[in-house]
C-alpha cells in the first residue's frame, strides 16, 4: 500500500507539473488584441472578423460621434485604444501634444498602396506623414431629399450651392421637413467661411465673428446639430437637408434604396467649393499593444480591405491600388470620387490655435444654445 501511495504521489505530482507548466505556457502568451476607437458606421464588419481570422488577434471596437471625445480621452492619457482615427486638425493638434507614437513604416509593407495625392495633402497636418495614415477622405457637403426640397424652394432655385442652407430665406422654407447640421465646428466654420467669399482657414475674429452670425441667422429653421443621426433621419424621409459628411448621405441613400420608401437621396459639393477632411489610423503613445496595431493598419491598407470598407461605408479610400476594386457605381459618384475640376473646388483647414480655438466654440455654443 505504501508503494502505491508512493506511486500515486509521483503520478499526481507529475501531473501537477504538467498542469503548471501549462497555465505558466498560457501566461506568457496572453491573448492577443487590438483596442479600435473609430467613428461610427465606419468599417465593413466583415474585414474585422477577417483580420481576427488570419491572425488569431481580436479586435476590442469602440465607436465615437466627435473628434472632441477621442481628443479628451487622448489628453487625459491611459485611454486603452491602440488605433485611434482622428481627423486632420484634430490629428495635428494631437500630434503636436505628443500624444502619438512614430509609426514603425518597417512593418507596414501595404503602405506601397497609399495615394500618393491623398497622402501630401495630409502632410499639412502630419509633417513627413510619420505619425498617421489616411484610412478614407471626403468632403463636407449637403445632404438632401431632392423631392421634398424641390417641393419647397421651387424648379428654378439651385440646389448646388451654400445658399440654400445660409440664405434665411430659403432654409425657412425647409424648416417644415427638416434641417440638421453637423456638431462639428471645425467642419463647418471653414465651409461657412468659404461660402462667404472669406478665407476658410482664418484666424481673423471678424471673418470668425460673421461665419458665427450667418449660423445664428439661420439657426431657427435647424431641426438638429448631431453628427451622425442624420444618416437614418436622412434615409427614412425624416429630414429633408443635412448638413454632413459625403459617405454618410450616400449610406442613407442606400439605406432608402435598400428600403424601397421613394425617398430620394442626393449628395451636392456646393459650386462655392467644399471642405476636404481625411481621416487617418494613428496609434497613441501608451498604446498597450502597438504591435497588434501595426498588424491591423497593415492589414486595413491590403487593396482588398481597403476596397471592401470603401464599398461598405461610400467613403473614398486613401488606397490608391483600392480603385480597381471599387463598386463601378461608387467610383463614378463624383460624390465620393469628385472629378478634376470640382476636386479643384475643394480646400482643407488646419487646427486652431489657443486663441482661435476658444473664439470657435463661444461662438458655436452661442448657434448652438440660441444665446
Amino acid at each position: 500500500m505504501r508503494l502505491l501511495r508512493r506511486g500515486f504521489l509521483r503520478a499526481s505530482a507529475c501531473l501537477l507539473a504538467l498542469a503548471a507548466g501549462s497555465v505558466g505556457s498560457a501566461a506568457a502568451a496572453p491573448e492577443r488584441v487590438v483596442n479600435v476607437y473609430n467613428w461610427s458606421d465606419y468599417i465593413d464588419p466583415q474585414m474585422l472578423d477577417a483580420f481576427t481570422r488570419e491572425t488569431g488577434i481580436k479586435v476590442v471596437y469602440d465607436t465615437y460621434d466627435t473628434n472632441e471625445i477621442v481628443e479628451t480621452k487622448l489628453l487625459a492619457g491611459r485611454s486603452g485604444y491602440d488605433i485611434v482615427v482622428p481627423s486632420g486638425p484634430f490629428l495635428q493638434r494631437l500630434i503636436k501634444a505628443g500624444v502619438f507614437q512614430p509609426l514603425d513604416k518597417a512593418k507596414l509593407p501595404n503602405l506601397k498602396n497609399a495615394w500618393p495625392e491623398v497622402t501630401a495633402r495630409l502632410a499639412v497636418y502630419d509633417p513627413g506623414n510619420a505619425y498617421a495614415v489616411d484610412y478614407m477622405w471626403g468632403t463636407t457637403g449637403i445632404g438632401m431629399n431632392t423631392a421634398l426640397v424641390r417641393a419647397r424652394l421651387g424648379a428654378n432655385q439651385p440646389l448646388n450651392t451654400w445658399d440654400i442652407v445660409l440664405r434665411p430665406e430659403l432654409v425657412a422654407k425647409l424648416k417644415d421637413c427638416g434641417v440638421t447640421i453637423l456638431d462639428a465646428p471645425e467642419d463647418i466654420f471653414p465651409s461657412v467661411l468659404q461660402a462667404l467669399g472669406l478665407k476658410p482657414d482664418t484666424r481673423r475674429v471678424d471673418d470668425l465673428e460673421k461665419a458665427g452670425d450667418a449660423l445664428f441667422r439661420i439657426r431657427g429653421a435647424v431641426q438638429k446639430f448631431h453628427s451622425s443621426e442624420y444618416i437614418n433621419q436622412l434615409a427614412n424621409g425624416d429630414v429633408c437637408l443635412s448638413v454632413g459628411y459625403s459617405g454618410d448621405v450616400l449610406q442613407a441613400r442606400r439605406r432608402a434604396r435598400e428600403a424601397k420608401n421613394d425617398v430620394d437621396i442626393a449628395y451636392v459639393i456646393p459650386q462655392q467649393g467644399a471642405l476636404m477632411w481625411f481621416d487617418s489610423f494613428a496609434i497613441p503613445k501608451d498604446a498597450p499593444h502597438a504591435a497588434e496595431a501595426h498588424a491591423f493598419i497593415d492589414f486595413m491598407m491590403r487593396p482588398e480591405v481597403a476596397a471592401a470598407n470603401t464599398n461598405f461605408v461610400s467613403y473614398a479610400s486613401g488606397n490608391l491600388a483600392a480603385k480597381a476594386l471599387v463598386k463601378p457605381e461608387i467610383l463614378a459618384d463624383p460624390g465620393i470620387y469628385p472629378d478634376e475640376a470640382t476636386f479643384r473646388r475643394l480646400f482643407t483647414n488646419t487646427a486652431y490655435d489657443d486663441r482661435t480655438q476658444r473664439l470657435v466654440t463661444r461662438l458655436w455654443t452661442r448657434v448652438r444654445t440660441g444665446r
